[in-house]
């Protein structure tokens, strides 16, 4: 790496950093989630201005796979953590009624989404050959919810302490374990013919984690005083442990992603939750430095100067399919288990968020040949849109105060027929 390299790597980590932050202060200002305004950025320094100008000559080649690298470990530590916090949330306490929303938020616009995916199957080819695994990997894209950007939202349009609020990050939850698992299974159908076998190392490798790693974990990281303080060379070990296990399943041939967010999981909350809390926050500040990498990485792919009409239709058909299915399946399914229309439509609208959730699987799907260039920079644009829908649409749908109240089980919003 020569010195020239190395100048601009810091320069472009300079720039990066204050780009995502500006962007990311306006988004908040405009009622928006940060994400918003950090994946904006990363999309403007990416070709679609000035014909590739910018891109060309603030990230040149030499330096752009050190940033691949840095927006890796980010995603590594950031998957992690949302592992963790799922764990420590709403997992355990799923009845029955967040199981039937989950299942209709997730059902109604996968099966939209495969019929969006055979209509774009003629245009966008995928690059192996394999047209089912795109037309499921298209049902799954439009599927998903950002479980962390979802949580961000909820506390700051003050909803944590409302039924919705909760209801909607339990729904959430199981979504998103969902997503991840499907994911899975569609990257291992597209994987080389030694790849299907290395796959199946998954299952005794998950078994190990759970049965092994987790009381071993659970010694390291049981708290030991009430200052919510974990130390250094513990944290290191765990931090460790997430990156080691990111690396396993790569070897597996899956993505590292997967492994990130089964060590989060796996990790004790019982008896640990001063810890946890100071690993997550800790965490936090690593990837709030390397997450803005990422978007920039993900930014020098979304190339829209060339979108034409067809693209144009592309794309409509694209947020049609998302909005409709994620809107629909939820606020049907919560309206059949008995939600008041207002809360079930407050849930559509939550669980319409992607987010940086959707701009990962998007970029699994692009590095195993699922999507080209153009479609990828089309659904990158959907999350955008997506997400940044969300504030809005609540505050057309709240516009009478929302009822605060003690945080409430799913069956006494379904119960007392509140609102809120």
């Amino acid at each position: 790496m020569t010195s020239q390299t190395i100048q601009m790597l810091f320069v472009d980590l300079a720039l990066i950093l204050l780009l995502a932050r500006g962007f990311g202060v306006l988004a908040v200002r405009l009622g928006q989630p940060p994400v918003v305004g950090e994946i904006f950025a990363g999309i403007l320094l990416g070709p679609t201005l000035f014909d590739g100008w910018l891109a060309t000559n603030l990230f040149p080649v030499a330096v752009r796979p050190l940033l691949s690298g840095m927006a890796d470990v980010g995603v590594a530590l950031f998957m992690f953590v949302v592992g963790l916090e799922l764990e420590r949330g709403v997992l355990r306490g799923m009845g029955r009624n967040t199981a039937v929303v989950a299942a209709g938020s997730t059902l109604l616009p996968f099966v939209l989404g495969l019929g969006l995916g055979w209509y774009l199957l003629r245009g966008h080819g995928t690059g192996n050959g394999d047209a089912l695994a795109f037309v499921v990997f298209i049902g799954l894209s439009v599927s998903v919810t950002a479980f962390p950007v979802l949580a961000r939202i909820i506390a700051d349009r003050r909803l944590s302490r409302t039924s919705v609020g909760a209801f909607a990050l339990a729904t959430a939850a199981v979504v998103d374990v969902v997503a991840w698992v499907a994911l899975a299974g569609v990257q291992a159908s597209v994987g080389g013919e030694d790849g299907h076998w290395r796959v199946l190392l998954l299952l005794p490798y998950v078994a190990v984690m759970f049965l092994v790693a987790r009381p071993l974990l659970r010694r390291l990281v049981a708290d030991g005083g009430a200052d919510n303080t974990i130390s250094m060379p513990r944290l290191a070990a765990v931090l460790s442990g997430a990156l080691l296990s990111a690396a396993a399943t790569e070897a597996m041939g899956m993505h590292f992603i997967f492994g990130a967010f089964l060590f989060g999981l796996v990790m004790p909350t019982s008896g640990a939750q001063g810890r946890s809390e100071a690993i997550q926050r800790q965490t936090g500040q690593l990837t709030a430095v390397l997450l803005p990498v990422y978007f920039v990485v993900a930014g020098l792919k979304v190339d829209l100067g060339g979108v034409g009409l067809g693209g144009l239709l592309d794309f409509g058909a694209i947020l049609l399919v998302a909005v409709v299915g994620k809107l629909g399946g939820t606020y049907l399914a919560a309206r059949v288990q008995g939600v008041p229309a207002r809360a079930s439509l407050a849930l559509g609208t939550l669980m319409n968020t992607r987010g940086l959730t959707e701009l990962i699987i998007l970029g699994v799907g692009l590095r195993i040949g699922l999507l080209d260039d153009s479609l990828y920079s089309l659904m990158v644009v959907m999350a955008l849109v997506t997400t940044a829908m969300t504030g809005p649409m609540l505050a057309w749908i709240y516009r009478r105060p929302v009822e605060i109240t003690a945080p409430a089980t799913v069956p006494d919003l379904v119960s007392t027929g509140r609102s809120a």
